[in-house]
């Protein structure tokens, strides 16, 4: 089976991404939960929805990972200008402008994702907590891959808190809110699982034009794009253990984990195109 990423019908939505952000980092009261509620179905939730209703009919999960195999594929070969401009001509002012957006994740890498481990059955959670050690350094704070961020961000003379990037684009907000959504407060764990193992997979590629720009450009710091594109292919392999043990423990929802892999696709690509094109419309060479 094959199949093409359907049209997005909305990446973001008109909603206050900044303001979902601030929701997800508290302990809401009843009031502000009703808010997250409203917002989550603004945008996310319909989004969700409308992949999981066209999902193609798979047999088995066996044959949605040979189809996310082709779609991955497919998405590789289709390499955007944008990702074509940074890594052959963005000036070091336009490569700061998207480290700046995605800044946000860079200085979080995984820390929301956490919460979804005790929502998978056991050893499938503990394939993907194989992932989040790895992400977090295996407790070496210097190669956390947020400290990695950190290090790019003070080669660069950029700040390193999160405070200091808030003003980052709606869409950069959309690409940080979305884990959290996936891991703490899609209806079921298949989100997650159908979104992060499309993720692991697609940082081989999707990280091609960043490494490249760095080092393009001298940065000694671009180790953080160049080791996750070293490690993230043994992420890939342990995420589709994590699929392949739930599937194991009960049956699977698969058109819940292809909605994941869609909408995950969706919303990072929005933001990585819209990061580039503010860099090339901000910063002229």
């Amino acid at each position: 089976m094959t199949t093409t990423p359907s049209p997005v019908p909305i990446a973001r939505a008109e909603i206050d991404q900044r303001r979902l952000f601030d929701l997800y980092q508290i302990v809401p009261d009843a009031d502000e939960y009703t808010e997250i509620l409203e917002l989550e179905r603004r945008w996310i939730v319909p989004l969700a929805e409308h992949y999981r209703r066209t999902a193609p009919r798979f047999e088995s999960h066996r044959e949605l990972l040979r189809t996310l195999s082709d779609f991955l594929t497919r998405e590789g070969a289709a390499a955007s200008d944008n990702h074509r401009f940074l890594a052959e001509e963005a000036t070091l002012e336009q490569f700061k402008v998207v480290v700046g957006e995605f800044a946000m994740d860079g200085l979080t890498e995984s820390l929301s994702l956490l919460p979804v481990i005790p929502r998978l059955p056991y050893r499938s959670g503990m394939a993907v907590f194989r992932v989040m050690v790895d992400e977090l350094g295996c407790g070496n704070d210097d190669m956390a891959h947020s400290e990695l961020y950190r290090e790019l961000l003070r080669e660069l003379g950029m700040p390193t808190e999160v405070a200091d990037y808030r003003g980052s684009s709606q869409q950069s907000h959309a690409y940080v809110n979305m884990f959290h959504w996936l891991a703490s407060r899609a209806p079921s764990p298949e989100y997650f699982l159908g979104g992060y193992t499309y993720f692991e997979a697609s940082v081989l590629y999707g990280f091609r034009s960043f490494a490249q720009a760095a080092k393009r450009l001298g940065l000694k710091s671009g180790r953080y794009y160049t080791e996750h594109l070293y490690i993230d292919m043994y992420h890939s392999k342990q995420m589709r253990v994590a699929l392949n043990e739930m599937a194991a423990a009960r049956d699977l929802d698969l058109s819940a984990v292809w909605s994941g892999v869609e909408l995950t696709s969706a919303i990072v690509n929005d933001a990585t195109e819209t990061a580039i094109s503010i860099a090339r419309e901000k910063v002229r060479a």
